[in-house]
């Protein structure tokens, strides 16, 4: 059974930092691109960051520069380093394992057909 577990997630003030964590068990990383999504009630998920089994790495241009997505393959461990949040940035974060070759534009299209945690919730405050 695959279950992704993440952590990590919290209350801050604009301009301030959290490390969301998700641990994955149950399959390997070498057949997944590994993302995080994020989602706020009534509105349309949107992928925040991705990256493959080859260590490619790509963002949504609203995290460019403030977010940093990192894989330890040893630890089947996916990290998102958040970094000078804003209040935009509130949302119920999840990480997923998609299709291999995914970027973060695939990972609202491919959520569905692999994997994807229960989410830990980040809120910034103004």
């Amino acid at each position: 059974e695959v279950q992704l577990v993440e952590s990590g997630g919290g209350s801050v003030q604009s301009g301030g930092s959290l490390r969301l964590s998700c641990v994955g068990t149950g399959y390997s990383y070498r057949g997944h691109s590994m993302g995080w999504l994020r989602q706020v009630p009534g509105k349309d998920p949107e992928g925040v960051a991705a990256v493959d089994s080859g260590g490619r790495k790509t963002y949504a241009d609203f995290v460019k520069g403030r977010f940093t997505i990192s894989l330890d393959k040893i630890k089947n461990t996916l990290y998102l380093q958040m970094d000078n949040l804003n209040p935009e940035d509130t949302a119920m974060y999840y990480c997923a394992a998609v299709v291999a070759g995914s970027t973060v534009d695939h990972l609202v299209d491919t959520v569905d057909y692999g994997y994807r945690g229960q989410g830990t919730q980040v809120t910034v405050s103004s």
